[in-house]
């Protein structure tokens, strides 16, 4: 998660412009667009199931 703490006399534009730096460092926009697709049902089911085995094997 990423997140921006404000300085003592740092203004709202130089705050701004750390943060979207630190977003696409991040990845988080690109990771966004990747995953904004249409998904088939079948694929949500296939993900669903990987999702719940996953969650089973980790309890």
């Amino acid at each position: 998660m990423t997140q921006v703490v404000l300085g003592e006399n740092e203004g709202i534009d130089s705050a701004l412009r750390r943060f979207k730096r630190q977003v696409s460092k991040a990845g988080i926009l690109a990771d966004a667009k990747y995953r904004q697709h249409f998904e088939t049902p079948l694929e949500k089911r296939k993900r669903k199931a990987v999702a719940a085995r996953r969650s089973r094997r980790f309890k």
